[in-house]
């Protein structure tokens, strides 16, 4: 039965032959194209990309590595190169509602000159419409309308006049207005005059005063609505001027964009506010350089740039160098960062901003195109994923600062028109959040239809190996490696098998591969090679082991130095050596752990100490379990267990988990019942089911080259080996030093499928043997507890 169950060297790794290569070097070979072995999710993603309707958006599951953000960027452009570019996209002035600035849309590349239309417009119009107030037309009609009215002035004051002589006193011009003087011998009396009179006399002249107002007020008024007509007709005239400067050049405008109907109401609009607002024009801005009294003068406010900042264009999103749709990827989705933001100045301690202050987020700069998140990123920023699905869900970018989401106040904000948004959002991720997301968030479902899954394998086959040649020569082509000979793409496969654990798979887990690219080409450099051979790889494998190891190693010398009790000769009751996967970040190995199991009269039960101890996960407890079924099956058909088992495993002092250890546990516990000897030159890993058949398990290189390193140390004798699942064969993927001691005889790999095979490969003894004295001992204890 033991050669039987040995596996032969050549079982144990599935060598990369280079028959299978029709190059020399990657020089030879042509870039790759595509993804290799993604069929099913290229497939999904495909589809995703075509469908151009609302909630089609993707999510992309897998792990990091396996080239989901490459490919979803590579693909992404495919597309865009398909699509035409997105327009362009201002803010302006809302001239009818300030606080609301409108988004104009125009074709990609016209937004800036558009742009530059208004500012030369503007321009112009602060050079001409001085100009045209300079002109004789303007000054005639001017003088025309002064005239007219100051006849009819002359002739309201003429009857002032004479009201007012009657009563001893003339109206005067002051800077409060028309006043009453008192005369004295026909003439108006001066201040000092007035000063010298009686109070009486003053009193008197009041009092005349007062009469006098009162009787001309209908006179007075008749005045200061000729003064407010004056203005009005005065105001018509510089708006009749102005109008005719400010419409030339709108219609010139209004011709270039006549088929953009919101661009020519805006133009409209404008219009409409320089003609209301003409007298911000009539100077020229030389002319306030030189007097900066000027407009003060002539009654005008100042021309400053915060009211000519409301015929800006704030080119919001200009596309004036894309030729295609846009791809957009947003490392850091915050909701400022997605959305977009309204900045703020301070004035005088008061923080102000107007429509010029409005900035774009990733969903304006991927609009028309395709936005890519990663998931993780946008679910740990506040606001961020919600802020992602009511633009998805609306079909509309509104503009608004956190601080509003927060509920916080400031003095001052805008609520910008709401711009269409037509995107596809592709969302990176592992498998977890995805199911999670589906789960628990009604949205995403109806959001995110299409999932494309990402494999961390592939088939071993001829055209993935070819392709992962291709893979090679493109990287090294891209990246200025070397080029990698035929037996170093061989080790490479080698290599990618390993990572996979499976002699018919490679690992999909691209960069990993690539680490090993970067850091072979460097052993060649070092080696003074043109090319890298397969001892560079070899040696770039090592040396990445090397840097990670340091931990295994201080446990080896624990093992050596005998703090880590361990036995790889002789026979023990009760004790075993079961093997358990360890691991420092990315690298993993294996480690040997003595497992001891002691029984004794009792109704316990299986009495599992790392779980009384709480140092085991669930399904450590299951395996457990599944003893107590299996024992209970082979041996308590007739009659009732009376026995407590206590199982420990020793000088363990971290978490348990996995089920990989219950048939070592299982042999255990037959050993200290039967009371037969087990093997300690042996070490098993294996699953199992409650009929005792042995089950595959993770981990089974790292356990058997774990096992190895430590029989090695303590010195290989000939007997050692492990006992390993039937099923996990196709994943031994071992290192060249346990093949070599296999072929030589130094060390013996077992693969079994029950349990009753386990036992007596461990014991020499058969299994008819161990179940004689496994009943008689039952037996003896039953009648014991029944005494």
């Amino acid at each position: 039965m033991r050669e039987r169950l040995r596996l032969a060297p050549e079982k144990l790794t599935s060598p990369c032959l280079l028959s299978t290569f029709d190059f020399e070097t990657t020089a030879e070979l042509r870039p790759l194209e595509g993804i290799i072995g993604q069929n099913r999710a290229v497939e999904a993603l495909t589809f995703g990309l075509k469908v151009r309707k609302k909630g089609y958006n993707i999510y992309i599951a897998g792990l990091s590595g396996t080239g989901r953000s490459s490919y979803a960027n590579s693909i992404g452009k495919t597309f865009a190169k398909e699509m035409r570019a997105p327009n362009d996209w201002a803010y302006v002035y809302n001239f009818k509602s300030p606080d609301r600035p409108k988004a104009l849309a125009m074709e990609a590349g016209t937004g800036k000159q558009f742009e530059k239309d208004i500012e030369n417009m503007i321009d112009q119009l602060k050079q001409k419409i001085p100009l045209a107030f300079e002109g004789t037309e303007y000054e005639t009609k001017r003088n025309a309308i002064y005239r007219r009215f100051q006849d009819e002035n002359q002739k309201i004051v003429e009857e002032l006049n004479k009201i007012s002589k009657e009563y001893g006193f003339i109206f005067k011009d002051s800077e409060q207005g028309l006043m009453t003087v008192p005369l004295k011998e026909g003439r108006p009396m001066s201040q000092e005059e007035y000063e010298s009179l009686a109070h009486e006399e003053i009193e008197a002249l009041q009092k005349k005063s007062s009469q006098l107002n009162i009787e001309t007020m209908s006179i007075l008024t008749q005045i200061k609505a000729q003064e407010e007509k004056l203005r009005k007709v005065l105001k018509e005239l510089d708006e009749e001027i102005g109008y005719k400067v400010v419409n030339h050049l709108i219609n010139k405008l209004l011709k270039r964009y006549s088929d953009k109907d919101k661009i020519k109401a805006y133009l409209n609009d404008i219009e409409e506010n320089i003609v209301e607002h003409i007298e911000r024009f009539k100077t020229d801005e030389k002319d306030d350089h030189k007097n900066p009294n000027n407009r003060l003068l002539m009654g005008a406010p100042k021309n400053d740039d915060a009211f000519f900042n409301r015929y800006k264009v704030n080119l919001f999103v200009d596309n004036n160098e894309c030729t295609c749709g846009p791809i957009v990827n947003e490392t850091n989705p915050t909701f400022s960062n997605l959305l977009g933001t309204i900045e703020y100045r301070n004035e005088m301690g008061v923080l102000k901003t107007d429509f010029t202050q409005i900035k774009q987020g990733s969903l304006h700069m991927a609009n028309g195109g395709f936005l890519i998140l990663d998931a993780k990123e946008i679910l740990s920023q506040p606001f961020g994923w919600e802020t992602l699905k009511r633009a998805l869900k609306t079909g509309e970018i509104n503009i608004e600062n956190l601080n509003k989401q927060m509920g916080y106040v400031v003095t001052s904000t805008l609520k910008p028109e709401p711009i269409p948004l037509e995107l596809k959002v592709i969302l990176i991720g592992d498998l977890n959040s995805y199911y999670l997301l589906y789960q628990l968030d009604e949205d995403f479902k109806k959001l995110f239809k299409i999932m494309a899954d990402f494999d961390v394998e592939m088939p071993r086959n001829q055209d993935h190996i070819k392709r992962m040649g291709q893979f090679i020569a493109t990287h090294c082509k891209k990246e200025g490696l070397k080029d990698f000979h035929k037996t170093a793409v061989a080790r490479i496969i080698e290599y990618s098998s390993r990572l996979a654990d499976h002699q018919e798979k490679l690992s999909a887990r691209f960069n990993q591969i690539v680490e090993i690219l970067y850091e072979a080409d460097l052993w060649a450099t070092e080696s003074n090679q043109d090319i890298v051979l397969k001892e560079h790889v070899e040696k770039a494998i090592q040396m990445k082991v090397y840097r990670n190891n340091k931990y295994e190693e201080k446990l080896n010398e624990m093992f050596e130095e005998r703090s880590l009790l361990l036995d790889v000769s002789g026979k023990k009751i009760g004790q075993i050596n079961g093997l358990v996967v360890m691991g420092t970040g990315e690298y993993q190995f294996g480690k040997p752990s003595r497992i001891t199991v002691s029984t004794y009269k009792g109704k316990s039960g299986i009495i599992n100490i790392e779980r009384e101890v709480k140092k085991s996960g669930s399904i450590h407890d299951k395996g457990v379990l599944i003893l107590s079924g299996y024992l209970g099956y082979k041996y308590a058909q007739r009659k009732r267990l009376s026995l407590s088992v206590s199982i420990s495993f020793e000088q363990n002092y971290s978490m348990i988990d996995g089920d990989s250890a219950s048939s070592t546990e299982l042999y255990a516990i037959l050993s200290s019942i039967a009371e037969v000897p087990i093997k300690q030159n042996l070490a098993v890993t294996g699953s199992i089911n409650q009929k005792g058949e042995i089950q595959p398990i993770g981990g089974i290189n790292e356990k058997i080259e774990g096992f190895f390193d430590i029989c090695k140390l303590k010195g290989l004798t000939g007997d050692q080996g492990v006992i390993m699942p039937q099923q996990n064969v196709t994943n031994l993927m071992l290192k060249e030093e346990v093949i070599q001691a296999v072929k030589e005889e130094q060390f013996h790999i077992y693969s079994i499928c029950h349990v009753d095979e386990g036992i007596q490969l461990l014991t020499d003894f058969s299994i008819e043997e161990i179940d004689k004295r496994m009943m008689k001992k039952l037996d003896s204890v039953e009648e014991e507890t029944e005494n």
